[in-house]
């Protein structure tokens, strides 16, 4: 179901809203380019945001981003217990809405 391939498909959806994929990909662009926040760190950013989407297509080209602005194995292994840890932590945290009222 997933192929890296099939983002060449993309181009039927520039076809399809040629402005507002315009649009898109320069929000994109501008969006993760170098500013306060350097490269890398936001590839990083990228990659723990598509480990909680659970995104294959995001994970490969941000993973791949993130290499190639310089993030080690270390720093990558970090990213993703931090995702880990910020999804488990939503988790614990809506328990709240489920707990009764008994002992506090």
């Amino acid at each position: 179901m997933y192929d890296m391939a099939k983002l060449k498909k993309l181009s039927a959806l520039g076809e399809g809203a040629s402005e507002a994929t315009k649009a898109f990909w320069a929000f994109d662009k501008a969006a993760m380019a170098e500013g306060a926040i350097p490269k890398k760190y936001k590839e990083l950013i990228a990659v723990a945001v598509a480990l909680t989407t659970q995104c294959p297509y995001c994970l490969e080209l941000h993973r791949a981003g993130a290499v190639t602005a310089g993030a080690t194995q270390e720093e990558l292994a970090e990213t993703a217990l931090v995702a880990a840890a910020l999804r488990a932590g939503a988790a614990i945290t809506h328990a709240a809405h489920v707990m009764g009222e008994g002992k506090s």
